[in-house]
């Protein structure tokens, strides 16, 4: 009978330590917060309504590492308020040697997997960039018949899209990396770019320009004209001699690249056009004011250009969704 007793009494505890057990392993799943709450915190930049906006990404590539993930998130959420039309990707969308094929599994670490926001499921317009011609450059093209949103028609390419309710603007995607004489001189490097003619497309790019009735003229690829970097001042004196005569000659508003991974906003003293250096969406570096720099920052980000029919704007977006810098330009 005692025994009885005590085997009611240890069978009791037994049950209670088991049901106490279960309780604690079930407390965190009832607790655990949903992934999209997490994603609050930014505000999104002001805009009209009236507005024509698209995204200006770059230097993405990294697997998803350092800050491309959740900028990719960021990417997606912001869009979901700012109504965004299309989205600019100036070159080096995989780093480090470019991809190899269409079917390249880089195609899907450092693109597909990674943008896949339901709101980021628009038409991307691609360049080149200098870790492109480190691979196959013609795969970067023929991917647009891969993508239903990626489009790289051709080295480089023109488009003329609606700014505001009745302007438009033109704008021009150019290949940078065969305009500088470097990388002709690299051939196991970069094999492609020395098969380029550097003629031919200036003469493409000054024929486009002056064609366009354009109210804006915003023209686009990889490399800077002017920029703080420590890379080599021959890039930057190479686009200066056969890109920017041009960009003078035919009143272009804004010139737009990547390359450099930070933010700056450059006008050289004597000009009328607004250079903008747009950051990394995934590693960025450092850097410091030059003659003529309006703004600089070394955060990771992305930029925003916003049309209207009078009122053309370039808002630059850290990682953490925060507008650090804005300039327009209004006739």
């Amino acid at each position: 009978m005692t025994i009885s007793v005590y085997e009611k009494i240890i069978s009791s505890l037994l049950l209670s330590s088991v049901l106490f057990s279960v309780a604690c392993t079930q407390t965190p799943k009832q607790t655990v917060q949903p992934v999209v709450e997490a994603k609050a915190g930014f505000t999104a930049p002001q805009v009209s309504e009236d507005a024509k906006n698209f995204y200006v990404v770059n230097d993405l590539g990294r697997n998803g590492y350092y800050d491309q993930k959740p900028i990719a998130e960021l990417l997606g959420e912001m869009a979901s308020e700012v109504d965004i039309e299309f989205i600019a990707a100036l070159g080096d969308t995989h780093h480090f040697d470019g991809v190899a094929s269409v079917n390249d599994p880089l195609w899907l670490t450092n693109y597909e997997l990674i943008y896949k926001h339901p709101e980021l499921m628009m038409d991307w317009f691609a360049t080149l960039g200098n870790h492109e011609y480190r691979g196959n450059t013609q795969s970067v093209l023929d991917y647009t018949d891969v993508s239903r949103r990626w489009n790289a028609p051709d080295r480089y390419y023109a488009k003329t899209v609606e700014a505001g309710n009745k302007e438009e603007a033109l704008l021009v995607f150019i290949d940078t990396t065969p305009l500088i004489d470097k990388y002709h001189k690299e051939n196991e490097t970069y094999p492609d770019a020395s098969k380029q003619d550097i003629d031919k497309q200036l003469k493409w790019l000054d024929k486009t320009l002056s064609e366009s009735d354009a109210k804006w003229k915003i023209v686009m690829g990889h490399h800077p004209v002017y920029a703080q970097t420590k890379k080599g001042e021959h890039e930057r004196t190479d686009m200066q001699k056969r890109v920017e005569p041009l960009l003078n000659k035919h009143n272009v508003d804004m010139y737009v690249c990547g390359h450099i991974h930070s933010f700056q906003h450059i006008r050289p003293e004597g000009s009328n056009v607004d250079y903008v250096v747009n950051t990394s969406g995934s590693l960025s570096r450092s850097v410091k004011p030059i003659d003529g720099t309006v703004f600089c920052s070394p955060q990771t980000g992305f930029s925003i250009v916003s049309m209207e029919d009078n009122k053309l704007s370039l808002i630059m977006i850290n990682g953490k969704g925060e507008e650090i810098h804005r300039f327009s330009r209004e006739r």
